[in-house]
């Protein structure tokens, strides 16, 4: 259930369904210095999951990177109500059931600086996703900004992305394409994360690229660096 990708840094898996399609979903978790975890877009907790993971250390943060990806947030904060929530811009009115310590924004906070360097993907206010780049092992952190689905996954799934140009290959969707509101804000928030030496894609949904991950996000955005808009 819980399985080490690098030093420090472990994924855990889960099914879930989008809009009728099964994409799965990724947590990704960060040990931090002195033990402490950073659980990011955490998925259904279960005593298995724990039982795994907190032999790691400590969870002190949890943390709900898009507009999106919230679901589970709440158990882990019955779970582990010292550990801190922090969540993506706009989410913080659009779940005001939640113990919220903080939004994320721009920079990383000094309890995650350490290891953790962050972008907050500007333009596109209905997802409002915030990127982490775990600079130890070279990883990008992402949840919805880049899928990567391959033949793991249902026929169903395989189709419908197929069908949208995003199948078989680390990708943007269709969303990111008709719904970004400003795309210079978004292009230049790319640019930013591409200033990171990215070598592995954690993606939330689909497949983790294991290397080759900045060549394989620009390929995926190549419509959108090479625009003038």
């Amino acid at each position: 259930m819980l399985r080490e990708i690098s030093t420090d840094l472990w994924v855990a898996e889960q099914p879930l369904r989008f809009l009728g399609l099964e994409v799965g979903a990724r947590m990704t978790v960060v040990r931090l210095p002195g033990s402490k975890l950073f659980v990011h877009s955490p998925i259904a907790w279960t005593r298995e999951l724990a039982a795994a993971i907190e032999p790691l250390g400590a969870p002190a943060f949890i943390v709900a990177p898009n507009r999106f990806h919230h679901l589970f947030a709440q158990q882990w904060q019955s779970a582990y109500p010292s550990a801190r929530l922090h969540v993506a811009p706009g989410l913080d009115r659009r779940r005001p059931d939640l113990a919220i310590a903080g939004v994320l924004g721009e920079r990383p906070l000094p309890e995650w600086s350490a290891v953790l360097d962050q972008v907050l993907v500007d333009g596109f206010s209905l997802a409002n996703e915030v990127v982490f780049f775990h600079e130890p092992s070279r990883s990008l952190i992402a949840s919805d900004l880049v899928f990567n689905i391959g033949p793991e996954l249902p026929p169903l799934t395989r189709f419908a992305f197929r069908l949208m140009g995003a199948y078989g290959r680390p990708a943007s969707t269709l969303m990111e394409r008709l719904l970004i509101r400003d795309r210079a804000a978004f292009r230049r928030s790319l640019e930013r994360i591409l200033t990171w030496p990215i070598e592995q894609l954690v993606v939330a949904h689909g497949s983790i690229v294991r290397e080759g991950g900045h060549a394989a996000l620009a390929a995926a955005y190549a419509w959108l660096l090479a625009s003038s808009e």
